[in-house]
């Protein structure tokens, strides 16, 4: 199927759905939608790290330390975050990921929209990542991954999930 055929739930400013919409009408109006964001992390604590591909409808070719995508229709945000996550790192058996927070991501230009759901999930399986979605990846420290934040070129809802997620760890807002 053509992801821009997709149906996705549309929902409120309160993630309550209120209909449907093929993925490509849902971008095209700026429709709000659900999204499940995991950081997944190897045996050694290290942060995968991907390039998305040229070919994907948003961001496409920037930096991401999240894998995952969009929550179906009828999908749980649970159910789209195991199966994004085994489905991008290439893998099966993953456990199931553990639920952070959410938060409604709105583009700089306020356009876009869409409520993002943060997992995290250690994976100990070698990863496959599917190359229709990961142009290049590997496994980053912390450290490591905090020096490219300048370095690369991120997409923007990622990078707004893991502020929020490093202000959770450190209230202070210092990593």
């Amino acid at each position: 199927m053509n992801p821009a055929e997709e149906i996705l739930d549309i929902v409120d400013e309160n993630d309550e759905v209120i209909g449907q919409a093929p993925r490509g009408e849902t971008y095209a109006g700026g429709l709000i939608h659900r999204c499940a964001f995991v950081l997944v992390r190897d045996a050694g604590g290290r942060v995968f790290v991907h390039r998305r591909t040229p070919t994907k409808l948003v961001f496409p070719s920037l930096y991401d330390m999240f894998v995952g995508g969009v929550v179906g229709a009828g999908e749980s945000y649970d159910e789209a975050a195991l199966r994004e996550a085994e489905e991008e790192l290439g893998v099966s058996g993953l456990p199931r990921p553990t639920p952070l927070f959410r938060f409604l991501y709105r583009s700089p230009e306020g356009v876009a929209r869409w409520w993002s759901a943060v997992y995290e999930v250690r994976c100990e399986l070698p990863v496959r990542p599917q190359v229709e979605e990961v142009a290049w990846h590997g496994f980053l420290t912390d450290e490591e991954l905090a020096g490219r934040l300048d370095e690369w070129e991120w997409v923007p809802d990622g990078l707004a999930a893991y502020e929020l997620l490093r202000a959770r760890h450190d209230p202070r807002g210092s990593a």
